[in-house]
């Protein structure tokens, strides 16, 4: 298959990936999908960590994609090392520079256009040799670990990047989600490993469905928006207690599950993606539209049962 169409096999997920222990139990958990290296999001993210000093983060793959400046990828890197930190297809193919086979190991379905795949490998071959500058930081990425399991309130909440099969699994996309033969394959496997929560990324796009049993929340992307309503991205929080910011919620078992807007400076932002990717770039070309006039879609479309919009108007460009 092309590059960025192929699903290496090595992304296939143990089938006891999340029979362990948890690694920690806390009372509220942020989980962090693609920060796709926006210096402006992460500084949103640690001011609201710290304003919550008891919460948890983890990130949950592609916290690289649009830092291609050497100084830059090793400053998220050296942020990122307070937290507990999962790879996606990013880190993955980044950790084994010289295979070309999977290209950005995105495992794009044929909804998407050959272009747009074709600019992602592009994205991952510079940013390859943005890696290449760093001593070590290509095994520092291949040694992460792909999924996590961990407790909120004794309730047991399992993330990766993709999906439960897969690390670039699409099966948490908003269309696969949608459908009866999808919800209750992921409601017999929840139940099979006492699971509460689902919390994944991977598809740039954000998904949620709470059911009596069970709960999925995509956030989509942390580092860009997702809407078209604001300049702003969105990360996963699951509390005991609601956060006032949540664009959306649904409460499960004594948890509440949010989507809560990232807003980040955009004008810094903004500066630095144009200092790093020229007008002609694939990073440009396939991105730059959403990063600067916002998603296509309202948050409504995300909203797959359960889950009800919250009070908060992001107005575009605003910055936090």
């Amino acid at each position: 298959m092309q590059a960025g169409r192929n699903c290496p096999l090595d992304y296939r997920l143990p089938a006891d990936s999340f029979a362990r222990e948890p690694l920690f139990d806390c009372q509220t958990l942020y989980v962090v999908g693609g920060l796709y290296g926006n210096r402006q999001a992460l500084h949103a993210l640690e001011k609201r960590l710290a304003a919550e000093p008891d919460a948890r983060a983890v990130f949950n793959g592609d916290a690289h994609w649009f830092d291609l400046d050497a100084d830059v990828f090793a400053d998220i890197e050296a942020r990122l090392a307070a937290h507990t930190v999962l790879r996606g297809n990013v880190e993955t193919e980044l950790g084994r520079p010289g295979n070309d086979d999977a290209g950005c190991g995105c495992a794009y379905p044929d909804s998407v256009d050959d272009q747009t795949v074709a600019r992602s490998n592009q994205i991952h071959a510079r940013l390859s040799g943005t890696v290449a500058q760093l001593p070590g930081m290509a095994a520092q990425l291949a040694d992460r670990p792909a999924t996590a399991l961990v407790s909120v309130a004794g309730r047991r909440i399992a993330i990766t990047h993709g999906d439960e099969e897969s690390l670039a699994g699409w099966h948490c996309a908003r269309t696969a989600l949608a459908t009866a033969a999808r919800q209750q394959a992921l409601q017999d496997w929840m139940a099979a490993h006492a699971l509460s929560v689902l919390a994944t990324s991977h598809t740039c796009a954000a998904a949620a469905l709470c059911k009596p049993d069970f709960a999925v929340i995509n956030n989509g992307a942390a580092g860009m928006p997702n809407f078209n309503n604001g300049r702003y991205g969105l990360v996963t929080r699951i509390s005991t207690q609601p956060h006032p910011s949540a664009l959306y919620r649904a409460e499960l078992d004594g948890l509440v599950i949010e989507a809560v807007p990232l807003s980040y400076n955009h004008a810094q932002f903004i500066d630095e993606f144009d200092r790093q990717w020229a007008a002609d770039s694939p990073a440009a070309l396939s991105y730059r539209e959403r990063v600067m006039r916002g998603g296509e879609d309202a948050p409504q479309a995300a909203l797959l049962g359960g889950f009800e919009l919250g009070q908060t108007l992001c107005a575009m460009g605003a910055i936090d």
